[in-house]
């Protein structure tokens, strides 16, 4: 694991650093290789951003926030970063499972006829309430 935190336009200080190191290191846990992570702190039109950017092998992450607080910046940076991770992850799982992807469902069923096919959408909007229809407990 290799984290390289950098301050643009304010001094580095050392708490800032060790809670954006450990916040940072935290999302090791949900990927399957070392990651290398580079995260950028610095203040721009008065406005604290932080900006990272997350490589595990083939797989890479990037996300950024601007807000008032540099501690709030790095938390919803993080937020962001762990969403795209389980995200990637997820799809992962479905590819090696051999889920349909939800065009060839959308196009399959209409193509038998369950559904109407146009192009105004009502074909999702439809899937939609199907889906919602069948796990809906009454």
């Amino acid at each position: 694991m290799n984290i390289a935190i950098t301050f643009r336009h304010l001094e580095a200080s050392e708490p800032v650093k060790t809670y954006a190191n450990d916040k940072v290191g935290k999302l090791q846990k949900f990927l399957r290789q070392p990651m290398r992570a580079k995260v950028t702190l610095s203040v721009e039109n008065k406005q604290q951003r932080c900006e990272a950017e997350i490589s595990a092998g083939s797989s890479h992450f990037v996300a950024s926030e601007a807000g008032d607080d540099l501690y709030a910046s790095i938390d919803r940076v993080i937020d962001k970063l762990e969403r795209q991770i389980n995200h990637e992850h997820g799809a992962s799982i479905a590819r090696k499972r051999g889920a349909e992807s939800a065009g060839a469902f959308a196009a399959a069923n209409a193509e038998e006829g369950d559904l109407p096919a146009d192009d105004s959408g009502s074909l999702t909007l439809a899937l939609r309430h199907r889906e919602a229809d069948r796990y809906r407990l009454t």
